[in-house]
C-alpha cells in the first residue's frame, strides 16, 4: 500500500500523490471509506488513477460518485470509462449532462477542426444532476455546490469549509478558464462569479489546473478588472458586451471628422 498524502483533511490531489503530472487536477475526497472524485481527466489515464487509489487503500466499491465541473473534455473524457470500472455514478450540472450524455465534442473542446484536436468524447448518462444550493455528502462531510458559470455555462465550484474547489474560475497566475463563445462562455456572468469567489470567507482555492493556493483579494480584484475590460473589446466577438470604438465611429461619420 501507498502511503496517503493529502493536502487538507480528507483530500488527496492525485498528480501530487502520483509525483508527476497526469492531467487535469483529480481531487479524492473521502470520509472513512466513503469517497469521490472531483473531475477525472482523459481516458487514457483512468486505469492509472484508480490503480493509485486502489493502492492508497480506498475500496474501489466505495465510491459514492464522480463529479464533473463541468464537461470539458480534459476533465471528463474518462467519465465514461471509470463509471464502468467502478460501477458508480455521475453528478453533473444539467447543461453539463446534456454535452456528456450526447458525447458533444464542439462545445466541450474534443473537435477543434482549425487547431487539428480530433478527440472521442465517449457518451455517459448523469446519474445526478446537481445545481447552485445543493449538498454532497461523503461520510459526514458535505460539499456545498456553487453554481460559478462563465468559463462554461454549467461550471460548478464546491465549498467545504474553508476550501472552495474552484475549477476553472481562477488560477494561481490570475489567468481564468478559456472564454469562446461556443463553449458557452458570459463574461458578466464571469466576473460575478470571480466576485462571489473574491468576497466569500473561502481562505483556499483548489483549481481545475495547477497549483493550490490561498485566495488572494488583489490578484482577484486584478483578474476580475481585467475581465471587465474585455467586456468591451473585440478581441473576444460575441462575448463582449460591446465595442465602443464603433459608437466613436458613428459620431466621427456623423460629425464628418475626417482621419487626422
Amino acid at each position: 500500500m501507498l502511503e496517503r498524502k493529502p493536502i487538507f483533511p480528507n483530500v488527496i490531489e492525485l498528480n501530487l500523490q502520483a509525483g508527476h503530472l497526469i492531467g487535469c487536477n483529480v481531487y479524492l475526497v473521502y470520509d472513512e471509506d466513503e469517497w469521490i472524485l472531483i473531475d477525472i481527466g482523459y481516458q487514457e489515464t483512468v486505469e492509472e488513477i484508480i490503480e493509485l487509489i486502489r493502492q492508497l487503500d480506498f475500496p474501489l466499491s466505495q465510491c459514492k460518485t464522480l463529479v464533473a465541473t463541468h464537461a470539458d473534455v480534459d476533465h471528463g473524457q474518462g467519465l465514461a470509462l471509470a463509471k464502468q470500472m467502478l460501477k458508480t455514478t455521475v453528478s453533473a450540472h444539467p447543461k453539463a449532462a446534456r454535452l456528456l450524455a450526447a458525447g458533444d465534442k464542439l462545445q466541450t473542446f474534443a473537435e477543434i477542426e482549425a487547431q487539428d484536436i480530433h478527440l472521442d468524447m465517449p457518451p455517459v448518462e448523469t446519474e445526478h444532476l446537481i445545481d447552485e444550493g445543493d449538498v454532497i455528502e461523503v461520510g459526514r462531510l458535505k460539499l456545498e455546490v456553487w453554481a460559478t458559470p462563465g468559463h462554461a455555462d454549467s461550471q460548478l465550484a464546491f465549498r467545504m469549509g474553508n476550501l472552495l474547489f474552484s475549477g476553472d474560475n481562477i488560477y494561481r497566475d490570475g489567468c481564468v478558464g478559456a472564454i469562446d463563445a461556443h463553449h458557452g462562455s458570459n463574461i458578466p456572468a464571469f466576473v460575478k462569479s470571480l466576485t462571489r469567489i473574491r468576497d466569500s470567507d473561502v481562505e483556499w482555492l483548489l483549481p481545475s489546473h495547477g497549483p493550490i493556493f490561498r485566495k488572494d483579494v488583489g490578484m482577484l480584484n486584478e483578474t476580475i478588472s481585467r475581465l471587465e475590460k474585455y467586456q468591451h473589446m473585440a478581441d473576444f466577438g460575441t462575448c463582449a458586451v460591446d465595442w465602443p470604438l464603433m459608437d466613436e465611429w458613428e459620431d466621427e461619420i456623423v460629425e464628418g471628422k475626417m482621419p487626422e
